[in-house]
């Protein structure tokens, strides 16, 4: 069962600061930037998964992502909409930091 899902008007920017301020969070939102829904254990390679269930909740609970289960797993998608409402431009400025310290292109 998943926990906690805020709603769009209780996503606060302090929370959605500090869970990206975690490098292995930015790295799962750029992965979940591209719009699709991804297998949780699908993004994280070699990370226990205790430190993955522990990165999705942070996720989850500063109104990041949306988890939903899916069988024996959990499905991820990121919260581009509510962010985008709540914050407009922040999570683009975010994601294109993010990709130019990693050296990747922007995907449109």
């Amino acid at each position: 069962m998943i926990a906690h899902h805020p709603d769009r008007d209780q996503i606060r920017i302090e929370n959605v600061l500090s869970a990206l301020g975690n490098p292995m969070r930015l790295t799962v939102v750029r992965v979940l930037s591209d719009g699709e829904e991804h297998n949780c254990g699908s993004i994280l390679d070699g990370v226990s998964k205790s430190s993955m269930t522990h990165h999705w909740r942070v996720l989850r609970d500063a109104g990041v992502i949306w988890q939903r289960p899916s069988g024996r797993e959990n499905l991820l998608s990121l919260r581009r909409a509510d962010l985008d409402h709540r914050y407009p431009g922040l999570l683009d400025a975010i994601l294109d930091g993010a990709r130019s310290e990693a050296g990747l292109q922007r995907q449109d």
